[in-house]
């Protein structure tokens, strides 16, 4: 988690999703056919929308902070922009200036995803998994391609999306291919914008116009198939876990069939496509962090370390971790009890922190009191809830008071299970202490070397003996879109993670 400037999230334990529409529906234009039809939001409200949930996103996510990389993916945004159906001469002005912003997100998850009225991310991760701008400039076009079509607009008609208990939300985030926990710090609003699914229609439609868009600008289109097959095998890897791109997308295989042959309709008729920029895009990657950010925190052998805030806790065994930016939860196999860590930079105590929570609707106090361990000062209190399905829940809040901040685990289960789970949830505030190991204190993150093959070999034989971080052989070959097994030749740029 990075540690953020503003009141931390305290978590809702009942979060209901309103309906996406605006409530009314609309008769407009759609840029990519020319057509009128009905649209969930005027041009003008997802413009609105988009600017809204940026501002949300960026403040949970983060901007990886690489000023070039940043700019190289933006303008290569703007030059797809250029081609794309929402500045053509005959779309109508308001499309034509609605103006586009592009980022890149600090975030090791695989992910590409636009918001209504022109705002477009990638995330660190899915760059790590590129070869080319080739490839970048298929996603970017994609991505260009679901606003211009507006296709979120048009499921705001089609869909409603119901209320869902977030008893466990930490997890519903990541059965849904979705970094698990970011949905607990989202408004209503942008989670519904983010986990909102397009029909395959939608990502066919998408898929060609980012194939378009990048013959257009003279890019080997084709290239974006093997980016399609990496998620293939990164699913595989994972045990059959979708990554967020194909969450509802078409098949990888027929991705990998269909790319091509809608590169090859634009060559027949007389686009080019020439440029592939590996070089370049490859040194733009060089360095960039791969995997987890240790900085901001990491689990291992059952305890928690945060380098940068000098702190640690234990995981008690058995939890699964999911750090986020302005969170990290911790939820068992059963999905059945979880504990939030967050931090809060504005309550005067600890106890004013609690108190807080407990004055929230829907909140019955147990019991609470001044809570002290490790020679920190805290408050700690228990209460109930009803979740949405009336399960009364139980409630354990610690606030500790550590370097000017107010750090704070919440942990949640049914009032039926939590015996079970009691001592554990204690443990975990009853652990928190300063962070004092060096060799942890200074740890750095993993980052992207390129190394040339010194000789023709197997890739697998260009790897270090030791990884860092937990990273697999087959992840690297992943991101070198390679086989294990497969021979390199010599010369060959190869991207290894070194820490």
């Amino acid at each position: 988690m990075k540690f953020m400037k503003t009141r931390s999230f305290i978590i809702t334990l009942l979060l209901s999703f309103a309906v996406l529409g605006s409530g009314c529906v609309t008769l407009e234009q759609n840029p990519v056919s020319g057509n009128k039809r009905a649209f969930g939001y005027s041009w003008e409200e997802e413009e609105k929308l988009g600017a809204n949930a940026d501002k949300e996103i960026v403040a949970q996510y983060g901007l990886y902070q690489n000023e070039e990389l940043s700019n190289y993916v933006s303008d290569l945004g703007q030059s797809l922009l250029e081609v794309s159906h929402l500045r053509r001469e005959d779309t109508p002005k308001k499309f034509r200036e609605t103006e586009f912003t592009f980022r890149v997100l600090d975030s090791p998850v695989v992910n590409a995803f636009a918001l209504p009225g022109g705002y477009i991310y990638v995330t660190r991760g899915l760059l790590a998994h590129l070869n080319n701008e080739a490839q970048l400039a298929v996603v970017l076009g994609h991505e260009i391609g679901h606003v211009a079509a507006r296709h979120a607009s048009q499921r705001a008609v089609e869909q409603q999306i119901g209320q869902i208990a977030i008893m466990g939300g930490a997890v519903l985030g990541e059965s849904l291919g979705y970094d698990g926990g970011s949905i607990l710090q989202l408004s209503s609003q942008t989670a519904q914008l983010m986990f909102l699914k397009y029909g395959r229609d939608d990502e066919r439609e998408s898929d060609a116009l980012g194939v378009e868009y990048s013959a257009m600008k003279n890019y080997k289109a084709a290239e974006g198939a093997e980016f399609f097959n990496s998620l293939e095998r990164i699913s595989e890897s994972q045990g059959g876990g979708v990554p967020t791109l194909l969450s509802s997308h078409p098949d990888p295989g027929e991705r990998e069939k269909t790319i091509p042959e809608l590169a090859q309709k634009w060559e027949e008729r007389g686009y080019e496509q020439t440029i592939l920029d590996d070089e370049e895009f490859l040194n733009m990657i060089e360095g960039m962090v791969f995997g987890n950010n240790p900085r901001h925190g990491f689990e291992r052998k059952g305890t928690f370390y945060h380098p940068d805030l000098k702190f640690q806790f234990p995981v008690p065994a058995g939890l699964q971790v999911y750090n986020q930016p302005a969170a990290v939860i911790m939820v068992n196999e059963e999905q059945t009890a979880i504990t939030q860590f967050t931090i809060d930079s504005e309550s005067n105590s600890a106890e004013s922190y609690v108190n807080s929570f407990l004055n929230r609707e829907g909140i019955t106090t147990v019991d609470q009191y001044q809570y002290t361990e490790n020679g920190l000062d805290g408050y700690q209190a228990f209460a109930t809830a009803l979740a949405q399905d009336s399960t009364e829940l139980r409630i354990q809040i610690t606030a500790i008071e550590f370097q000017g901040n107010i750090y704070n685990f919440l942990s949640y289960t049914s009032a039926s299970d939590f015996p079970i789970y009691e001592g554990e949830f204690a443990s975990i505030p009853a652990g928190f202490r300063e962070l004092n190991d060096a060799s942890i204190l200074g740890i750095d993150p993993v980052r992207i070397d390129l190394k040339p093959a010194a000789r023709t070999a197997p890739f697998a034989e260009f790897l270090p003996a030791d990884l860092p971080m937990d990273i697999q052989p087959l992840d690297v070959a992943i991101i070198n879109q390679v086989k294990l097994d497969e021979t390199i030749q010599q010369g060959t740029i190869l991207k290894i993670p070194v820490q």
